[in-house]
């Protein structure tokens, strides 16, 4: 595998993983559930029934490289008029 293809999962959220509750693979959403020094943990809740089924942890520094490829944003630049 090259650098690109292991940069490309570093970091990923789940999108549905499968619930014991519901027997079957559900769409899930992702809550902050502890913030840390080090680290913050995400809870992923299945959609259907609203119980955990899964985490992520998401360390420092895998949170400032994320922050480092994803693309910024430009601020509108308000235009002064000529007041006469």
């Amino acid at each position: 595998m090259g650098t690109m293809t292991q940069q490309q999962f570093e970091n990923f959220t789940a999108s549905s993983l499968y619930c014991q509750q519901c027997k079957a693979t559900m769409p899930v959403r992702e809550r902050l559930l502890l913030v840390l020094p080090d680290k913050e943990i995400f809870d992923y809740l299945c959609t259907g029934c609203a119980s955990s089924v899964g985490q992520r942890e998401v360390t420092a520094g895998e949170k400032m490289m994320a922050q480092a490829r994803a693309p910024r944003r430009q601020r509108a630049i308000p235009l002064r008029t000529r007041q006469h």
